[in-house]
C-alpha cells in the first residue's frame, strides 16, 4: 500500500474528512515517526508493531564494476518489529488463503 492509497482508504472510511485534512494527518504522522527515529527514539504502537535504530557496523564490501575493496562506514538503519496482534491476523489471514 502506497501513501496515497492509504489517504484513500481513509477518506472512504470517513467521508466527513475532506481529502486535503486526511492527506495532511497521513503526511504529519509520517513526518513525526521519521523525527523520532532521527533523533534515535524507538517507536511503539500497540498492536501493530515498534520501530527503532539498529547500527550496522563499517565492513569491507566490494565494488560489483571492479572487484575492488572498499571501506563501507557504519550507519544506523531502521528497523521495524511487528507486534503480536499484528502478527496473529497476518498468520490468521495466509491460513485462510490456502
Amino acid at each position: 500500500m502506497t501513501k496515497s492509497e492509504l489517504i484513500n482508504q481513509l477518506v472512504k472510511r470517513f467521508p466527513r474528512l475532506p481529502i486535503r485534512d486526511t492527506d495532511f494527518a497521513v503526511k504529519s504522522i509520517l513526518d513525526a515517526m521519521a523525527q523520532s527515529l532521527t533523533e534515535g527514539q524507538r517507536i511503539e504502537i500497540r498492536g501493530f508493531g515498534s520501530f527503532s535504530l539498529t547500527k550496522r557496523p563499517e565492513r569491507m564490501g566490494r565494488n560489483p564494476k571492479s572487484g575492488e575493496k572498499v571501506l563501507v562506514p557504519e550507519k544506523r538503519v531502521p528497523h521495524f518489529k511487528p507486534g503480536k496482534e499484528l502478527r496473529e491476523r497476518v498468520d490468521l489471514y495466509s491460513k485462510e488463503e490456502k
